[in-house]
């Protein structure tokens, strides 16, 4: 496949940056930016690899060649089908559904000329038949992504392009009356559980951690989504709608801040600092958005300044005016990436840590690594909790998280006896759900869900259907798969407590990241044997707690409104009386000795809580930046000013 920015010819020159750079034997090997998985394929004998991309044309390929480790066998097919291949390429072409045929070739209403008629309706039918085979459970999952695999790469083979699906020719190029022809992949095993992901690089990078991350970012303003559309839209299968000569599909959502000039130094910045790698290696052209003065400097700020290297390769590119061939390079360049949490131990004295990182050394990552909530609950703290942990005492013996809502910090709470604690009762049977299951259970009970409802991204019917299921049955599990396809995974009711959020298309699904956020939060509920109880937070039986018992709060805010506290949901409205009551409640436990913790916003898109500040000023304030750096000083602010409030200072705490 002709694939833009191919690291096919690069593949050597990163292999030796790696042999050169990096002395130790590495595990792991992370390609962010996969595309067509031409950099994962290589060196997956080598790795364990973690491939990533968010166009899922390019998942469907990683799934196939790089997560798998067998070349399937079909051996359900085979029971009623000699050669599933030679089957779907020479079989009648009967089809329902004519997508491609009717939008991308000549038989359309729009005369667009990427396929001819013949190839389109092959096309048609083979991605139809290997759905209906997944359906039948005629084909397991490795199968079902193997044969999408292979009419991916089938059909650059016949598309009336140039390169991309930008545009198509007015003329027939020659290649298109080829008839398509299904190519067969060898799948190479390394013995090792390799994991692919569709998901935002900046989203992904937080969770995941490992030895070698290779960066291949766009280089410049070509946005993938659309040059891709019809490989998409093929993969997908998923009937949008198309606009403009070229029929493209949406693809606001899968724009990549990389090829956005204004947008791309601050996004690289982040990956970096995000990178839970022990070392980095990047491509990237001389002619890219980003220039190398940049890129030296953001990653010699977050990494081992002396390993840094920079290798320029010359590029023959362009032979335009605009750019002299001899000039246009393809830069890789190797970085040790530093943490302030990852201590060496001199392997001879493993008791002594020391600082120098090129001694032979073993590398022991005591980075903490926070627990996400496995739902995105509207003032979630996940995002926070980099702020605010440290500011927590340690060895509580028992942990209350008054308003917890997703629960982003009590779950993560240094405790002998966690209580979570909300209002919303039914977010509490749900959790508790959680907590009573065998978690092989409840995985298996989620996927069974999602395989017998139907639902995708994609499928609105089934998830209307599957919602009015759930709001006659109410069983906690289902309401959590019910999340998992909803607008922006959101929780959401009517005054009656039915579950009212829309469909999320051709966004909300449950991903792997979604599957082990969720089984890190079920391991730390089960393991902590954490409560769950709605009370009212006037009527929680605070008297019970004594002093090495701690109490957070991170209530609805009074000057913000959420779907949780607009008194629209079926649930208790947040007021000034509600604001007071707290405040009180709060000055109780600091009179018994109790710590305790408040998170609020002092202002909010120019309102102010003077009710807070002024209660506030007997403690002790944390404002909480956006950086995501401490500090306990006031400061004037634009935008929110987010706070955490504590009766104790951190000198206090230390000392306890």
């Amino acid at each position: 496949m002709r694939y833009i920015g191919s690291k096919s010819n690069l593949l050597k020159n990163i292999e030796n940056c790696i042999s050169t750079n990096i002395a130790i034997k590495q595990e792991t090997f992370c390609d962010i930016f996969s595309g067509t998985g031409i950099v994962s394929r290589y060196f997956k004998p080598q790795y364990e690899i973690i491939s990533n991309d968010s166009l899922f044309f390019s998942y469907i390929i990683q799934k196939a060649l790089i997560e798998n480790n067998t070349t399937p066998t079909f051996s359900r097919l085979l029971q009623t089908i000699n050669n599933p291949i030679e089957y779907l390429e020479n079989s009648e072409t009967e089809n329902k559904n004519l997508f491609i045929e009717e939008n991308y070739s000549p038989s359309g209403k729009a005369g667009r000329m990427y396929f001819t008629s013949e190839n389109a309706r092959r096309i048609d039918f083979i991605r139809n038949k290997i759905e209906q085979w997944k359906y039948e459970k005629k084909i397991n999952e490795a199968e079902y992504f193997y044969l999408l695999t292979s009419l991916i790469e089938a059909v650059p083979s016949v598309s009336n392009i140039t390169g991309t699906y930008g545009a198509y020719l007015k003329n027939w190029d020659k290649r298109a009356y080829k008839k398509i022809e299904l190519p067969l992949f060898p799948v190479d095993d390394n013995h090792k559980k390799n994991k692919s992901y569709n998901e935002d690089v900046l989203d992904l990078v937080k969770h995941i951690a490992g030895d070698i991350l290779y960066i291949d970012p766009p280089y410049n303003s070509r946005q993938y989504a659309p040059n891709y559309h019809v490989l998409e839209t093929i993969a997908r299968y998923d009937n949008p709608i198309l606009t403009g000569v070229t029929g493209m599909r949406p693809y606001k959502d899968k724009k990549s801040v990389f090829c956005s000039k204004n947008e791309v130094n601050a996004a690289f910045d982040q990956l970096i600092r995000n990178a839970d790698f022990s070392h980095i290696v990047l491509s990237y052209s001389s002619t890219g958005l980003m220039n190398s003065d940049f890129i030296e400097r953001t990653l010699k700020e977050n990494g081992i300044k002396s390993t840094f290297k920079l290798e320029k390769i010359p590029y023959r590119k362009y032979k335009s005016k605009i750019y002299d061939e001899s000039e246009v390079y393809e830069y890789l360049f190797y970085i040790q990436k530093k943490s302030q949490n990852n201590v060496y131990i001199l392997s001879e004295k493993p008791h002594l840590a020391v600082a120098n990182p090129t001694a032979p050394y073993s590398l022991i990552n005591n980075k903490a690594k926070y627990i996400k909530s496995p739902l995105n609950y509207i003032g979630g703290k996940y995002k926070l909790l980099s702020q605010i942990m440290p500011l927590l005492p340690q060895n509580i013996d028992t942990f209350v998280d008054l308003f917890c809502g997703g629960g982003n910090v009590g779950i993560n709470a240094d405790c002998k006896k966690l209580i979570f604690n909300d209002l919303n009762t039914i977010l509490m049977e749900m959790f508790q759900a959680f907590a009573s299951m065998k978690l092989s259970d409840l995985l298996k009970q989620i996927n069974e869900t999602i395989i017998n409802w139907n639902l995708s991204m994609t499928n609105e019917k089934s998830f209307i259907a599957f919602r009015d299921y759930y709001n006659k049955t109410r069983n906690p599990i289902d309401l959590y798969v019910l999340s998992c396809f909803s607008f922006n995974y959101q929780l959401r009711f009517n005054n009656n407590h039915e579950y009212n959020n829309p469909f999320g298309r051709n966004r909300s699904h449950y991903s792997d990241t979604m599957e082990n956020n969720l089984i890190q939060f079920v391991k730390k509920i089960q393991s902590a044997s954490a409560n769950f109880v709605s009370f009212d937070f006037t009527k929680f039986p605070l008297e019970n707690l004594s002093k090495n018992d701690f109490v957070y709060c991170d209530p609805p805010y009074l000057i913000t409104t959420g779907s949780y506290n607009d008194g629209n949901r079926g649930f208790k409205n947040w007021t000034k009386k509600s604001e007071e009551s707290l405040y009180e409640t709060l000055d109780k436990l600091n009179e018994k000795g109790i710590k305790f913790a408040l998170s609020n916003v002092f202002t909010h898109k120019g309102e102010k809580n003077e009710i807070l500040i002024d209660w506030a000023n007997k403690y002790t304030v944390h404002h909480l930046k956006n950086d995501y750096s401490n500090s306990c000083y006031n400061t004037n602010r634009t935008g929110s000013d987010e706070v955490l409030v504590t009766n104790y200072s951190l000198g206090e705490e230390k000392n306890d």
